[in-house]
């Protein structure tokens, strides 16, 4: 019987060019490795369209529909009007129902209060968020820090992946 509890979220923060990306390109896939289907949101500054002008859903879509939704026998992609409102991360995960992932990651939405693993790199020079931000559990970085989190090695996504499943998944199945 699937859960109904909602999926755990997690979150990776840092500055724009310190790795994210890189990293859960890197994550992801030993995630999938030991079972676990992942969610990814990813929050962007910037306007972006995924539909392309001269296709049916984007003159459907400029025609006032919204929202759109993309579908085949491959993917689903539903393209929503937003207005200019920041989204909440809490208005985005109304995409993963209860038991259709069994974790949440999300890239961005630094501001909001969710478990945030912080990203560090040592010759960036940018200062930790950590220290000012209650809501971040643990540091990944490519030097060594003293926090009062868990600090895991940037070139160990294997560690990174055991902190997450014992952190959330492990601790979601056995609540």
């Amino acid at each position: 019987m699937p859960s109904l509890t909602p999926p755990p979220v997690v979150g990776f923060i840092a500055n724009s060019g310190t790795g994210k990306t890189t990293l859960l390109s890197r994550l992801l896939p030993i995630l999938k490795e030991r079972g676990f289907k992942i969610g990814l949101i990813k929050h962007s500054h910037h306007d972006f369209d995924i539909d392309q002008p001269g296709k049916d859903s984007y003159r459907l879509r400029k025609a006032g529909a919204s929202p759109v939704v993309l579908v085949s026998s491959h993917r689903r992609a539903v393209i929503t009007e937003l207005g200019s409102q920041e989204p909440t991360l809490a208005e985005q995960l109304y995409c993963f129902p209860a038991g259709s992932v069994d974790l949440v990651i999300v890239e961005g939405f630094k501001d909001e209060d969710y478990a945030k693993i912080e990203l560090h790199r040592e010759e960036l020079k940018n200062p930790l968020m950590q220290p000012h931000d209650p809501s971040i559990i643990a540091i990944v970085s490519n030097q060594q820090l003293t926090a009062n989190v868990p600090v895991i090695a940037l070139s160990e996504p294997s560690q990174v992946a055991d902190f997450i499943i014992h952190t959330f998944i492990e601790h979601t199945n056995n609540a």
